[in-house]
This record gives C-alpha cells, structure tokens and sequence, in this order.
C-alpha cells in the first residue's frame, strides 16, 4: 500500500514523534507500516521516509539508496557526494553523534518537494537504534548515507531540512537544474528524500 505523504504545513511534521517500545515494533501493526513506508519510500522515489512524513508522530525511519537511483549520476559527481548504494535499514528511536567535519550539499524532501538548498551536515555519523525486530543496532554512516541518517532523524525531531539549509541557497528543483552548473556546481540526484 502506498501511503499518502504529508507535506510542509502539517502540525505532525513539526511534533517530536514518540519513541516505540520493542513489544510495539514487533507488533503486527509495525511491521505492516514498515512495509508500507518501504513500498511508499521507493514509489516517491526517494531515499528515506520518517513516519512523521505519513503523519505518524512514531520515531521510525526508513531508509534505502537504491543503485538505479544513482545510475543518472556521474561517477564524478557520486564520488564528490560520498554517494554510493546503501541497503534498506529501519531505525527505530535513533540517537545519532556528529563524527567529521560539516559538508553541504543540496537536499530536498518529499515532503516539501520541487525545492532544494544548500544544507551543512556532518560527513559522517555515529548512530544508535533498534531494528525492525527491536534489537540494538549501532553503526556507522558517512557521505550521503550519513546525510539520509541525519535528515530522517530530524523529521523525528520535528524539524526539516529548510531549518538547516543556507537561506540564500533555497530554489527550485527545476531551477537548480537549469542555473546550478552556472555556480559551478552540479545537481545531486533526488536529493536526500
């Protein structure tokens, strides 16, 4: 089931979502929303997808970077982001601690689409959660993958990318594609949703 993704405006997307207990993750009713945010996720198409987004204050994420989105990409370009394939994960109650310098890259949002900007992130993150089966997982993150972590775990915050972003930076997705190589950079693909 594709699940209807919220947009900027609505009060959920600005709540600090609750955590779930390992008994709620492994109930059937996680486990079929995973699913749901997993097929929605990939019909959008994006990279992450925070239930928050499908108006679940819940602090769970979705997360996978699929090769076919990035095969438009030039291997120049991937390199320059740090971008390669990453597996589908679920963090559940993430808590992520900077690890390296602040990058920027441009970003959009499913939720706020049409729209890209500048935004520094950590290069690279420590992240603690649990997985779809409520078990503790840490691992860490760096380049794009990094930059999803930390954008999905906003949202779980209640805050979205444009909070981050370089003001000046903000435009829209078709500009960015006709101007952004003028300023002597190249658009990044889907962007981090």
């Amino acid at each position: 089931m594709i699940l209807k993704i919220v947009q900027l405006g609505t009060p959920v997307l600005r709540e600090k979502a609750r955590p779930l207990s390992v008994e709620e993750i492994r109930s059937p009713g996680v486990q079929q929303l995973i699913e749901w945010m997993r097929e929605t996720m990939r019909d959008a198409p994006g990279v992450g997808l925070a239930a928050p987004q499908v108006g679940l204050p819940l602090q769970l994420a979705v997360i996978e970077d699929r090769a076919e989105l990035l095969e438009t990409i030039s291997p120049a370009r991937l390199a320059e982001l740090s971008r390669k394939p990453a597996p589908f994960q679920v963090l559940v109650n993430p808590r992520i601690e900077p690890a390296g310098e602040q990058v920027e890259f441009h970003e959009g949002c499913l939720s706020f689409p049409g729209y890209t900007a500048l935004v520094p992130r950590a290069f690279a993150v420590r992240v603690e959660c649990l997985n779809h089966r409520g078990e503790p997982v840490t691992f860490r993150a760096e380049g794009w993958h990094a930059r999803i972590v930390q954008h999905e775990v906003d949202h779980l915050l209640g805050a979205i990318y444009i909070d981050r972003m370089r003001a000046r930076t903000l435009t829209t997705v078709e500009n960015w594609n006709r101007y952004g190589n003028a300023r002597g950079a190249a658009p990044s693909g889907r962007g981090s949703e």
